[in-house]
């Protein structure tokens, strides 16, 4: 079986049979999607909202089957805009949104009763209707019992029972998407009427010989620990204070032997390549200035290995539980802190994972706190600043200060992110219900590799591809103004540089660039925070991309001292007004970059989702200028504090 996932349209292909796969959280119904098609999901939005769509094409011998992952949800009575979606792409009177030709419906064998309430209002559709049975072997394993044939016949529609990891189960069901005569309609729809519904399931239940099973005894004695309201907060912040001393200690030597490759490389590029000026291209632009991003690839890698596999093994539900009762502070709830959480990867997938959420106002305010969560975009900043600011070898009892200085930026953005949607909820006008907060708790299980594989491969792909099109985009045009005007041989003797003296003459040309111009003009604005032009255009840039940023000082490094851009980067001082030649990265303005970095909305994806999400440019003019006032504020009450300690 081959798969590929193209673009998503509301209508159907073309000679292709259309199904939906519908079914609630966590009842293994992305995990089969995935394996039907046999790749990641690509996306879309449906027509008229910002839910997010994804589709998969799964090829059967010589056939193609279209596959929709419509998202979780366990009920057809919505109560937030995704479950909306779903009850409208099941609802066969509003083709906008493409009504499928069947619907697979994932109902979890641990959790029957509940997912039968789903399935009976999946059948009222009328839509012919194949049951996927998850999770068999974990009832077997809780010693629950259940006769799949007999439920196939109480329901009159077919039941394939699917086990996680079974090439047999799969194929059984692949074989069932080809055979259009297996997807019935039921005979009998169920009622509609809620007690005489809950009378439907329990026959079922009975006819199926359906055995409850037992409360999982090891999930109990894990959760007797890492619920509690005080020991299981305390191993919360544990594990993430562990999370970022790892970052560090595991990623720094990875960093550091691909830093050493891109250091050869641009050796060699100064040694063998000619003429000059595709020799700097190469060295500033590619190397110094791309190859400073792709460093940090290790950290990414590292952050989405540990971020899978908490939530692989079934952790993160139970954290977004634990942080239920300090989001209520804020007056939000455990499910704003899922988005909230969402936005460590990408302000992006947090911001739109707010749709989950019921209330509108508890959306909004959610969506205006998102982007201080500290992303993974931030972090080759922090990494880089952090570098700067605390030796490797400073150490504060057994634990290295980088690392502690990683955990306290990272707190720092999720309290500050709870503390504004506070605020903003608190002063909103919007309105909406307020309604208990559910959330399912998996057991607990090992992480699939092949799952946690594709979560790393996802994120460096995303990097790189940041790093291909974006940053190498906005670096070429920082090497063109780092590099003009270009001054004659007789313009630099008059300034008393020899034109023989390469480091000499690339330091003079960079200080009197088009990019030194820029950044000096800004320099009033970020002046009283230690900032000059190097610096503010590294900020400017990273209006793109943040990490853009770390690419800006490594150009600008590699500009002024081609031959040791590193050193050179670790030394670089102010190039004029009353601190000239002073050391430009003192331990008060590199902790005033760290605490700018850390409140600033610089990211124009993000501010161009919350445009779409709120449906107005008014609120990411908000976000974006509330975020900057604060970030310089800060970042000034940092460099002044710093200042007068050190």
């Amino acid at each position: 079986m081959s798969a590929h996932c193209g673009p998503v349209s509301a209508r159907a292909v073309t000679g292709r049979t259309r199904l939906a796969l519908v079914g609630s959280p966590n009842s293994g119904k992305s995990t089969l999607f995935n394996a039907l098609t046999g790749l990641r999901t690509k996306t879309g939005n449906y027509p008229g909202v910002t839910v997010a769509r994804y589709e998969g094409v799964a090829r059967v011998g010589e056939h193609e089957v279209v596959i929709e992952d419509l998202p979780g949800t366990y009920s057809l009575d919505p109560i937030s805009p995704d479950e909306q979606v779903v009850a409208d792409v099941l609802d066969p009177g509003n083709p906008d949104l493409g009504t499928p030709e069947a619907v697979l419906v994932t109902i979890d064998a641990t959790t029957l009763r509940r997912s039968l309430g789903l399935l009976a209002q999946v059948m009222q559709t009328g839509l012919p209707i194949c049951v996927v049975l998850t999770f068999r072997d974990e009832l077997a394993r809780r010693g629950g019992s259940l006769d799949v044939a007999a439920l196939r016949r109480a329901l009159g529609v077919p039941v394939v029972g699917v086990t996680s990891g079974s090439r047999n189960d799969l194929a059984e069901l692949q074989s069932m998407l080809l055979d259009r005569s297996a997807w019935e309609r039921p005979v009998v729809p169920p009622p509609t009427d809620p007690s005489q519904r809950r009378a439907w399931v329990e026959s079922l239940l009975h006819s199926a010989a359906y055995e409850v099973p037992e409360a999982d005894r090891r999930t109990r004695r894990i959760d007797s620990v890492l619920l509690h309201p005080l020991w299981g907060t305390l191993i919360f912040f544990a594990t993430m204070f562990v999370f970022f001393q790892i970052i560090f200690t595991v990623a720094t030597p990875l960093q550091d032997a691909v830093q050493s490759v891109f250091d050869r490389l641009g050796t060699q590029v100064t040694e063998h390549v000619s003429p000059q000026l595709l020799s700097d291209f190469l060295g500033n632009a590619l190397i110094g200035g791309v190859g400073g991003v792709l460093v940090f690839l290790p950290q990414i890698a590292l952050l989405f290995l540990m971020i899978s596999l908490l939530e692989g093994s079934g952790y993160l539900s139970r954290a977004a539980f634990l942080m239920d009762r300090l989001m209520a502070k804020a007056g939000l709830e455990g499910r704003a802190f899922v988005a909230l959480l969402s936005a460590l990867a990408c302000a992006i997938p947090g911001i739109m994972a707010t749709r989950s959420l019921p209330s509108a106002k508890d959306r909004f305010a959610t969506m205006m706190g998102a982007p201080l969560m500290t992303c993974s975009a931030r972090l080759p900043v922090y990494v880089l600043l952090t570098g700067l600011l605390v030796s490797p070898d400073t150490r504060v009892g057994p634990f290295g200060a980088q690392g502690l200085v990683m955990f306290a930026l990272y707190l720092a953005g999720a309290f500050s992110a709870m503390a504004t949607a506070w605020v903003f909820k608190r002063f909103s006008s919007r309105s909406g219900p307020v309604l208990p907060f559910y959330m399912e708790m998996p057991s607990y299980r090992l992480p699939r590799l092949r799952s946690v594989a594709d979560a790393i491969w996802s994120a460096c792909k995303g990097f790189l591809s940041k790093v291909g099109r974006i940053i190498l985009l906005v670096t070429v045009g920082l090497w063109l103004l780092l590099s003009l005007p270009m001054h004659s041989d007789a313009h630099l003797r008059s300034a008393g540089i020899d034109p023989a003296d390469r480091t000499a003459v690339s330091a003079y040309e960079v200080d009197h660039s088009f990019a030194a111009d820029i950044g000096q003009a800004i320099e009033p604005v970020f002046e009283p925070l230690g900032f000059d032009w190097q610096i503010n255009i590294g900020v400017l840039g990273s209006l793109s991309a943040r990490e853009v940023f770390v690419a800006t000082l490594g150009q600008v490094a590699a500009a002024q001292n081609p031959d040791q851009p590193a050193e050179a980067l670790t030394h670089m001082t102010y190039t004029d007004g009353p601190h000239q030649g002073e050391k430009l990265f003192t331990p008060a303005t590199t902790a005033a970059l760290l605490v700018f970095f850390l409140y600033a909305l610089q990211c124009m994806s993000t501010i161009g989702v919350m445009r779409r999400e709120t449906g107005s440019w008014r609120w990411p003019a908000v976000a974006f200028g509330y975020m900057f006032v604060l970030a310089w504020t800060m970042a000034f009450l940092t460099h002044t504090v710093v200042g007068a300690l050190t």
